[in-house]
């Protein structure tokens, strides 16, 4: 089988990892407007702004129809997941809670995002740029929004987390692994190498200017 001959049916793991990634996302977003001591309507916009952020950006760069805009299920549970976090008080959640929900998130939305545009007939390298982009832009929006570094400026393990499940799951497709199992394995691969960042500060080398060579 050729890379460009798989087909990927857009299954209910591959929807469950979307309703995760957009669920974990949209409560990042809230999180952040807590810890900035925002109003209801400010949790609300940072949770959907998260949750749907690098979605709407591949839907509409792979032609797909916006898909919280065509099904209201994703916008509604970014709203329940703002107001959720705004009725718990913040000494509930740990200060690496927003972390680690950020890498469930990651992982989740890189792989769907790559299952979605292979679904519309994209290459498979491409439909991986495409997973990265799904898993990355919401949190990059909020960051903006928040006026915080992005995590793009530092130098911790992110990009490259996502990466790999966006990359690793056609890779599997295409060497026989069933649609659900490389979602998996995939997503849990990702997922891993995030969390070992986090836990033991893994980060990739800085560029050097090389004065002295």
């Amino acid at each position: 089988m050729e890379p460009a001959d798989i087909v990927v049916p857009v299954d209910s793991l591959l929807l469950g990892l979307h309703m995760l990634g957009a669920a974990v996302f949209a409560a990042t977003g809230a999180l952040v407007a807590a810890q900035l001591r925002q109003n209801l309507v400010t949790f609300g916009f940072f949770a959907l702004i998260t949750g749907v952020g690098g979605g709407t950006v591949r839907d509409l760069l792979i032609g797909a129809p916006v898909f919280w805009v065509h099904d209201p299920g994703a916008a509604i549970m970014c709203c329940v997941a703002a107001v959720l976090v705004w009725l718990t008080p913040q000494k509930w959640w740990s200060p690496k809670a927003l972390d680690w929900l950020d890498a469930v998130g990651l992982a989740a939305y890189a792989v769907f995002g790559t299952a979605k545009a292979m679904s519309y007939g994209i290459s498979p390298f491409i439909a991986a740029l495409m997973g990265i982009m799904t898993a990355c832009v919401g949190g990059i929006m909020r960051d903006l929004l928040a006026g915080q570094p992005s995590i793009l400026l530092r130098p911790e393990i992110y990009v490259t987390a996502a990466a790999l499940s966006a990359g690793l799951y056609p890779l599997l497709l295409w060497q026989g692994v069933a649609s659900p199992v490389a979602g998996i394995i995939a997503a849990l691969a990702g997922f891993g190498l995030r969390a070992m960042a986090m836990v033991k500060g893994w980060a990739l080398p800085a560029y050097a200017k090389g004065e002295g060579r």
